[in-house]
């Protein structure tokens, strides 16, 4: 399969496609430790899924960039109702990104961690019985003590708050693992706790080429107030008529 051509607009357009290692290092380009990047897609009018699914709104550039972000991490963040409702697996990546990681002095494949206040998880599945690294659940005290323990087999299941995990808590979790590079693909009300809790160093944004109208939900959700965190562009990609937008912390 050919990769679809991704092409520099700002803050130089690039003349020719940029090659796997050329994106690789425009992600990496002012990224300290630790780092959170949030990845979302959005359409043309900010819906955030298409018929449910933020899936549906990916295309081939979009899916490029996504599986580059994946190589560059340490960890996977991933709130569990974005688990259930996107299909999530093993958390593996291709295997020339497992080669790279692997040069790079990298576990072959990133870690996977979930977010889950009640630990609505299924021990049994693939996400943990196949997981080439093991997972981590970050939970809550009230969520259920026989679902901790039987999780437990399966997956590092630490306490980050009483009745909903707290960001900076889950984060310090992964960052006392030597998880540093914190690579977070939603979902809406995750990183909306994220941005209340000010920790987002990083938002990539790819705005798919379509209209969605409807009810579609937007990329944050939250209700607790916040002073809105400022953020600059860092570059601008385009392929397939689609744009991957790179948002650093001022």
């Amino acid at each position: 399969m050919t990769e679809p051509a991704i092409h520099r607009l700002s803050p130089l357009p690039s003349q020719t496609g940029l090659s796997d290692d050329d994106i690789a290092a425009l992600y990496t380009e002012g990224a300290g430790e630790p780092w959170l990047r949030v990845n979302f897609v959005s359409s043309v009018d900010g819906a955030a899924t298409h018929q449910g699914l933020s899936g549906g709104l990916s295309n081939d550039a979009d899916s490029r960039v996504f599986a580059l972000l994946r190589r560059l991490c340490d960890v996977v963040l991933v709130g569990a109702g974005t688990v259930r409702a996107e299909g999530y697996g093993p958390m593996r990546v291709d295997p020339v990104s497992e080669r790279a990681r692997s040069g790079a002095g990298m576990t072959p494949n990133p870690v996977f961690a979930i977010v889950s206040a009640a630990l609505d998880l299924d021990p049994r599945s693939g996400i943990f019985r196949d997981a080439p690294e093991r997972p981590i659940v970050l939970t809550t005290e009230l969520s259920r003590p026989e679902m901790r323990e039987a999780l437990a087999e399966v997956a590092d299941v630490v306490v980050c708050g009483r009745d909903r995990v707290q960001a900076d808590r889950g984060l310090a979790v992964l960052h006392e693992r030597g998880l540093t590079r914190i690579h977070c693909e939603g979902g809406p009300h995750l990183f909306a706790d994220l941005i209340a809790a000010r920790v987002v160093d990083e938002l990539c944004l790819t705005i798919s080429p379509q209209l969605e109208a409807g009810t579609a939900s937007r990329i944050a959700i939250g209700a607790a107030p916040i002073v809105p965190l400022g953020m600059r562009l860092a570059h601008t990609l385009t392929g397939d008529d689609t744009l991957l937008l790179r948002y650093v912390r001022n």
